[in-house]
């Protein structure tokens, strides 16, 4: 059997997909995805329940997501859209670098990560790993912008810039996210920055980083 469902509830949310379809459908049930995460985390997290909450059934789940993993990973994809993080050029990279850390420590909260890691099982039986996850999941786009106007401003030698390099930042504030599963400081922003990644990347005219505040 397909989902618990019977028969009068396979029509009745047959019907409702059909008022519902392509991006209203969708939404509906990311919606329902998240709210399912939120209240009972990833472990118990069903695609029945989801189903359930949505107004649909599971063969329409399947339709579009071939496991809980992927239908979780398009749930956490659709909160980081609507938690966009926005920097503007503050003429300054350490500043601009420093509202972005803060924007995406805000958004990647303690339940988020714990989501993520829960997911590490599942992914290793589909033969993908939270890197794969990532790869899905973040956009480095205003990473990348800062950089650009970074260099540009001559505050970036681009000789000293990798690609490992260009990611710390970010891969540093996952990791204490993981670590500590608890909320990021700012001080800790400031030791990425100050004591780690400007050292790297800076120009030699550009003297030495400011104290931590």
């Amino acid at each position: 059997m397909t989902s618990g469902m019977s028969g009068d509830k396979l029509q009745s949310a047959s019907r409702d997909d059909s008022r519902r379809r392509g991006k209203s459908l969708e939404e509906a049930i990311l919606a329902s995805t998240w709210a399912e995460l939120t209240e009972s985390g990833y472990s118990s997290l069903t695609l029945e329940a989801v189903a359930r909450r949505s107004g649909t059934s599971r063969p329409v789940l399947h339709r579009r997501w071939k496991s809980r993993a992927d239908l979780v990973a398009a749930a956490l994809i659709r909160h980081f859209a609507l938690h966009p993080v926005d920097v503007p050029d503050l003429a300054n990279l350490r500043d601009e670098l420093a509202l972005l850390l803060r924007q995406l420590a805000d958004r990647s909260t303690p339940m988020v990560v714990q989501i993520i890691l829960a997911m590490s099982e599942d992914l290793a039986r589909e033969g993908r790993n939270i890197a794969v996850l990532r790869s899905r999941i973040v956009d480095d786009g205003p990473m990348n912008a800062i950089i650009q106007r970074g260099i540009g401003r001559g505050e970036i030698d681009s000789c000293k810039l990798t690609p490992h390099i260009a990611s710390l930042p970010q891969d540093l504030l996952r990791h204490q996210a993981i670590m500590t599963n608890d909320g990021i400081s700012d001080d800790f922003i400031f030791i990425v920055l100050d004591q780690i990644f400007l050292p790297l990347v800076s120009r030699a005219d550009q003297g030495e980083p400011p104290a931590i505040p």
